[in-house]
């Protein structure tokens, strides 16, 4: 293993000033309709709307200064961006974010808000990877991968270990699994702070690589993508594979209709914004109950930037 306990300790201390420790809220409706007795990690309100802030602050903190004098680079569809963008705000440097054309507008919106230059490319991995390249080229900016990045996750982990020190004896945690970054760190907190907790992912059926990943023992790709959960369309990389494999107890699929039905509940219910991919944990706890009846469970509620005008297609 490459991250130790220390390294998320240093990481959790380094950006403390720059994020929030957010709240953790139940709902008893929730519980009654789950069986379970389930405590929601909100970091849909955490600074930037996302979980994100915390890898990629703690990524560009950890640069030396000589490394962040030309910028930083990555290539994301939001929420990555979003935290790049506010961190090389706060450290002071430039920011260069390759985006998908078809990117949420609110996203796009608030990463150009702090201030980074965007450069727009077809929505494909080949077309982000080939684009970032030149842009590296060009400005020599050094580039901070969305999750495949031992930073990143480091500053991920601080999330479930936050949760674990406000909630001990969690028999279960799920989080989200797009790139597996915050996967993957949470996997590290559960082992290093609450060894006995087990640790689930949920992913939407239409981009369901990682499960493809964990059953073939192998980096898979999904065999066709098409999710509401936009946050949640990347492939796992080497770093957040590897971690996941040995750590994850089992990734459960979730449709977009199972997506909609557990946002509809978060919003009637608990009155919390958060974005599709946000709330994949809780679709995959609602469609999976008799694992969680009678359990103390954990979810994240990993983002919160809504792009609202698609609120009446979701829920029409």
């Amino acid at each position: 293993m490459n991250i130790s306990k220390q390294q998320i300790i240093d990481a959790h201390e380094r950006i403390k000033p720059s994020i929030h420790n957010t709240p953790v809220l139940t709902s008893k409706t929730l519980n009654q309709i789950s069986g379970a007795e389930i405590f929601f990690k909100c970091e849909n309100v955490q600074k930037i709307g996302a979980f994100k802030i915390r890898g990629g602050m703690n990524a560009v903190l950890s640069l030396p200064e000589e490394k962040r004098k030309k910028g930083i680079a990555t290539h994301s569809s939001g929420n990555h961006a979003q935290a790049i963008a506010f961190a090389a705000r706060e450290v002071r440097t430039k920011a260069f974010i390759v985006m998908p054309d078809n990117s949420p507008a609110v996203k796009v919106d608030a990463v150009r808000a702090y201030g980074a230059e965007i450069f727009f490319c077809e929505p494909n991995q080949l077309a982000r990877e080939s684009l970032l390249q030149e842009v590296v080229d060009r400005t020599g900016a050094e580039f901070i991968h969305p999750y495949n990045n031992y930073a990143v996750i480091t500053g991920q982990a601080t999330c479930a270990k936050e949760l674990i020190e406000e909630i001990p004896y969690l028999d279960f945690i799920i989080t989200p699994v797009g790139g597996g970054g915050l996967l993957s760190g949470t996997l590290l907190s559960a082992h290093y702070y609450s060894p006995s907790t087990i640790v689930y992912a949920g992913e939407p059926e239409g981009a369901a690589d990682a499960l493809l990943s964990i059953r073939n023992n192998r980096i898979e790709k999904a065999p066709y993508v098409k999710t509401i959960a936009d946050g949640l369309l990347t492939t796992l990389g080497d770093k957040t594979f590897s971690i996941i494999k040995r750590y994850v107890k089992d990734i459960l699929t979730v449709s977009d209709e199972e997506i909609i039905n557990a946002m509809r509940l978060v919003y009637e219910r608990m009155k919390l914004v958060v974005e599709p991919s946000g709330v994949v944990p809780l679709a995959a706890l609602l469609n999976h109950m008799e694992i969680f009846r009678g359990k103390k469970v954990g979810v994240i509620f990993s983002g919160g930037n809504v792009e609202l005008r698609k609120l009446g297609e979701w829920f029409a």
